[in-house]
């Protein structure tokens, strides 16, 4: 089911729970304004999740609320996350869903970033 961005945030999602620890997750970094960890439904052969460590339903609710340094905290850690996976020369792609006409599943902002093989054209028409 997709998730219309301008609802209010719904601390009951699996990534909410996820950064409580009641859902366990694969972690690939951690820091105080973020948590990355692999997908469990991946599409691509490395398909790693990003989220905000703050309650923030999609880009534009993060954008609006978030302090300066939780931007820059989440921004910093989506990019070290692709430096530490070694994606910077060979490439990757990062999505964040915002809404229901892009299907976004999960209320939690969340920046997939996709890699491990060539990738093709953004959207199929």
């Amino acid at each position: 089911m997709a998730v219309d961005a301008t609802q209010p945030y719904d601390d009951q999602n699996i990534f909410a729970k996820i950064l409580r620890g009641e859902i366990p997750c694969k972690k690939v970094r951690e820091d105080e304004w973020s948590l990355a960890f692999h997908d469990i439904n991946p599409q691509a052969p490395l398909h790693i999740l990003v989220i905000p460590k703050g309650q923030y339903v999609s880009w534009d609710d993060f954008s609006a609320k978030a302090s300066e340094a939780e931007i820059a905290g989440f921004v910093r850690a989506v990019g070290a996350v692709a430096r530490d996976a070694g994606l910077v020369a060979p490439g990757y792609r990062l999505l964040a869903n915002a809404g229901t006409d892009s299907h976004q599943e999960v209320p939690h902002l969340h920046v997939h970033l996709f890699a491990g093989r060539p990738l093709g054209p953004m959207l199929a028409i």
